[in-house]
């Protein structure tokens, strides 16, 4: 994991940011998560279960992923962050449980708060290895119209953990089209603030109806926002200024 340099936030200003949140009285999960250079999602990661000469292997590749999670797990640890994503849809590496394990357990010599794991959408029930965290987490892009029975599934695995469960990413883009594959980020449409506002209104109803759902981290609200003018033309992820940000303060409010 190549985490040092230009095309990452450097320790320092991470570390300013997590303070400057604690300063406003906010609780902060800090989630290192890896892009691959190249664009492959990163649920594409994948080595062969047995290892070949001259062959990228398992153990080399979480040696590197493990150290990669410590170094944060420190800057997690000294900031008093409440919880640590120690990792992001990565579906191929789902089934490496024992290195999953090992790599949990070397985090909590770092950090002594929350950790968590987050599961790509329809995953939850794959990973064999949610005892070894403290909290389940999964990304809740789910189309709209099937929230009732992907909650039914989840809940099956959050009882058979007894853990406590939220939704690590969930969201969708305004754009028309997007309630019904809202994890693609590529899809191709015209901006319509109202579907983006609709979807969150589903979600937010059929979730509250499980008191087992804790919350989300809702996808997204960037760093750098457009002005606020331009919302009814943005056509991606972000709420600032749209529709959906005003149904999302509503819900948070009761």
């Amino acid at each position: 994991m190549d985490y040092n340099g230009p095309h990452i936030v450097g320790d320092d200003e991470l570390t300013g940011m997590i303070n400057y949140a604690k300063s406003l009285g906010l609780k902060v999960i800090l989630k290192p998560l890896v892009n691959v250079r190249n664009g492959t999602w990163r649920a594409h990661i994948n080595f062969f279960d047995v290892d070949v000469p001259c062959e990228p292997k398992w153990h080399e590749w979480f040696a590197s992923y493990t150290a990669y999670q410590c170094h944060y797990a420190k800057i997690a640890e000294e900031t008093g962050c409440e919880m640590l994503v120690v990792g992001c849809e990565m579906v191929q590496t789902d089934r490496r449980a024992d290195q999953w394990r090992a790599l949990i357990s070397e985090v909590r010599t770092h950090y002594t708060g929350l950790i968590t794991y987050n599961a790509d959408k329809y995953q939850e029930a794959n990973i064999t290895w949610w005892d070894a965290v403290d909290v389940i987490s999964s990304s809740g892009y789910y189309p709209s119209g099937t929230w009732d029975a992907e909650l039914d599934r989840i809940e099956a695995v959050v009882t058979q953990y007894d853990k406590p469960f939220f939704f690590a990413e969930a969201g969708c883009s305004s754009k028309q089209g997007a309630e019904m594959i809202p994890n693609d980020w590529s899809l191709i449409g015209k901006a319509d603030m109202k579907v983006q506002a609709d979807y969150y209104k589903e979600m937010f109803a059929k979730t509250s109806d499980r008191d087992w759902v804790a919350g989300f981290g809702l996808w997204d609200w960037s760093h750098k926002l457009y002005d606020l003018k331009d919302a009814k033309k943005d056509d991606d992820y972000a709420v600032y200024g749209k529709t959906a940000e005003k149904v999302i303060k509503r819900f948070y409010a009761k």
